[in-house]
């Protein structure tokens, strides 16, 4: 071997380095599917992230309890006539849909917002949640709404007319329901929970391409 620097060694050595940098910047990166650090549980109901921020922990949503009538009684003959006039039609699909809408149609009117409400509800039923609306808004009020959980979705009524089908249900949910005045008072409701059972009447024409259901008449039980 001549005199000098082995130039062999010296590309053995700059592979090797290359190749323990490239290692790091594998190894050093968390992989697709890799566990990431779980948040510790508090004793309050909270829990802490890896990070030190504690987080407050959101309620599962719970269904509500689906009631369907025997299908002897006159409520159950109501909706077997509804379901050969609209063979899409069944029952517990529906009370699906009714809860969505509930859900929906409840949060709309303590926002003020019309655009929600107004493909929801029937003419009359509109008018009359729009004059709520519109005389909450004169008097400088709010309202806050907050549906804490759903109990229970009973059908209580259902009938065929010609071609409009009528359901009625009854909502059983737990509700938080505040009206506060231009300064923040409290003028009407409180933050308490409170359990609200609720009747709604819903229709639709059968034979209408349109396959929304729309609310036609509330009352408290």
């Amino acid at each position: 071997m001549q005199g000098g620097f082995p130039i062999d060694l010296i590309l053995f050595a700059m592979v090797a380095a290359f190749l323990v940098l490239r290692l790091r910047s594998v190894l050093g990166k968390r992989q697709g599917f890799e566990r990431q650090p779980q948040p510790q549980p508090l004793p309050d109901g909270r829990v802490a992230r890896a990070d030190g921020v504690v987080e407050e922990i959101a309620p599962a949503r719970r269904e509500a309890r689906r009631i369907i009538p025997d299908p002897r009684g006159p409520v159950g003959q109501g909706l077997a006539r509804i379901g050969a006039a609209d063979p899409s039609f069944e029952p517990n699909g529906f009370l699906d849909g009714a809860e969505g809408a509930f859900r929906m149609i409840v949060g709309a009117f303590a926002a003020g917002d019309r655009a929600t409400l107004r493909p929801l509800l029937s003419d009359d039923t509109y008018a009359g949640f729009e004059g709520a609306i519109s005389s909450r808004e004169n008097a400088g009020e709010s309202q806050r709404t907050e549906i804490r959980s759903m109990h229970e979705m009973a059908i209580e009524g259902a009938d065929l007319r010609g071609t409009t089908a009528e359901v009625t249900v009854r909502i059983t949910s737990d509700q938080v329901n505040l009206t506060t005045g231009r300064n923040g008072e409290i003028v009407a409701g409180s933050d308490a929970i409170t359990e609200v059972t609720d009747i709604w009447t819903f229709q639709r024409d059968v034979t209408s391409g349109d396959p929304s259901w729309r609310l036609v008449a509330t009352r408290s039980a």
